[in-house]
């Protein structure tokens, strides 16, 4: 059977590595794959607001190009059309940060990651929409218009990389790159049922990529499967001289690991914080897939993760100190250029004292430490819902609208509510992966987060792969795709 065949007809059914070998066997050309991935952003792209700029005349004209390329020069991606979270820097091409602000901004550089997508083949058709400048975990943007999630356009895709999500999802690009600081990657892969990784701090260069906050920013892939995003993150990873806090270690093969092995790993379950208020409907469904990793050989062990008070505390410390220094000269200068939900953050954190500031730097190292002992000396691996909560609606977390509360830890549809679970791995630069495991009672999708400890992301790949090969959630497709 042709091998770009087997999951449907429709090409863009195929998952980003089944893509990538049907052009290697020649059984589809990149342009075939271009054709219909265009073909499908002209059918829903009104109704999901997915992507803020398209070029389709390059996007043909670069697929033709390689399609005449020699197969000796070809790389793991070849051929792909990809489309990015609006924030990666492709050198004279649009890169708007989803914001007014930047609305012409052109980049004079190509960010590292774009580069090594490219070198490998890959290519991107446009850009996607996003939170403003990434600030918000519901995926909301005054000025571009909010992003639809495709499995129910009243409800939240989940932001920052809402885009990424919302697009994947719906079966618009095969794959793409988000940024997470505090869930921007997992929240709306949990959001829209599809999965992401947020990898180890340090893993993948940020050369190249709008900034939100230094000590917390993330490049990660959100795909359709685990071996899609270990294609990607095998791509993407590695040390970069450009960006000098990217990392040295080692890059394995994500791929290799993916064997479907579970025997002998040792999953905790945590006794504290994660678990807190969980709605009953997702504990159901995590639950469910406690039981799947357990019958893939996993060994369940309760675990008590240790210095959840200062992690939550010091992580928005972080961010929001840094999200305001990076944007005070535009915060004095354009004042009215932001939206509603970005001055109600932003304003407030110049008043954060220097000290808290600093005791939340000094005190990350000694916080991961106390972290890993605990905890990874008893489980390889620690899981949780990627969202305690069922997605909100749209209109229940709007701020602008005044139906939103961005600050109130205590109301459910607040942004903190929303990325209480991931926030967490920002501060202590662990690797996090968020693959879909069911559905909540809304019938919108729900995520199972998956952490380790630095540089584990071959082993969170390898179990997310190896749970997505006894379930099927990851390959359903929202009902107005398939209408």
């Amino acid at each position: 059977m042709n091998a770009a065949m087997e999951v449907s007809g429709d090409l863009t059914s195929l998952g980003l590595v089944q893509a990538a070998a049907a052009i290697a066997a020649g059984e589809v050309t990149s342009v075939d794959l271009t054709q219909a991935v265009l073909a499908a952003i002209r059918t829903h792209a009104k109704a999901l607001n997915a992507f803020l700029w398209l070029d389709e005349e390059r996007a043909l004209e670069t697929a033709a190009s390689l399609d005449k390329a020699p197969r000796s020069e070809r790389g793991k991606l070849h051929g792909v059309p990809l489309a990015h979270k609006d924030m990666f820097y492709s050198k004279g091409r649009i890169s708007t940060c989803g914001s007014r602000l930047r609305e012409d901004f052109r980049p004079s550089y190509t960010a590292t990651v774009i580069e090594r997508l490219e070198g490998e083949g890959a290519f991107a058709i446009g850009g996607l929409n996003m939170a403003e400048f990434a600030m918000n975990a519901t995926g909301h943007n005054e000025y571009f218009g909010h992003c639809r999630n495709p499995w129910n356009r009243d409800y939240c895709p989940g932001g920052s990389s809402s885009g990424s999500g919302a697009a994947v999802a719906a079966r618009l690009v095969y794959a793409s790159l988000g940024s997470d600081t505090g869930g921007s990657v997992r929240l709306p892969s949990s959001m829209c049922g599809v999965t992401g990784l947020k990898p180890t701090q340090t893993r993948v260069s940020r050369h190249g990529v709008m900034p939100l906050a230094f000590s917390a920013d993330n490049v990660g892939p959100l795909a359709r499967s685990a071996q899609d995003c270990a294609r990607m993150l095998s791509v993407v990873a590695g040390a970069d001289p450009r960006d000098t806090t990217s990392s040295s270690e080692p890059v394995p093969d994500y791929e290799e690991a993916l064997d479907g092995d579970l025997r002998g790993l040792k999953v905790g379950v945590p006794e504290n914080y994660f678990l807190d208020g969980v709605s009953p409907d997702i504990m159901r469904a995590f639950e469910e897939a406690l039981k799947v990793l357990e019958g893939r050989g996993a060994v369940l062990r309760r675990v008590t993760i240790p210095e959840m008070d200062a992690v939550v505390a010091y992580c928005n410390l972080l961010s929001r100190v840094e999200g305001a220094t990076i944007h005070a000269q535009w915060m004095r200068s354009r004042p009215q250029d932001y939206g509603v939900p970005l001055n109600s953050r932003l304003y407030a954190n110049l008043a954060v004292p220097a000290a808290a500031y600093v005791e939340a730097l000094s005190r990350r190292g000694p916080v991961l430490r106390s972290v890993c002992r605990a905890v990874f000396t008893e489980v390889d691996v620690f899981v949780a819902p990627t969202i305690r909560i069922q997605v909100p609606t749209l209109a229940a977390t709007d701020i602008a609208a005044g139906t939103g509360n961005a600050m109130d830890v205590f109301s459910p549809m607040s942004l903190n509510a929303v990325s209480s679970n991931t926030r967490p791995m920002n501060y202590l630069g662990l690797p996090s992966l968020s693959a879909p495991c069911g559905f909540d009672d809304n019938g919108m999708p729900v995520g199972l987060q998956i952490q380790g400890r630095p540089f584990s992301e071959a082993r969170l790949l390898k179990i997310a792969d190896a749970f997505q090969r006894d379930t099927s959630h990851h390959r359903k497709v929202p009902p107005m795709i398939t209408a």
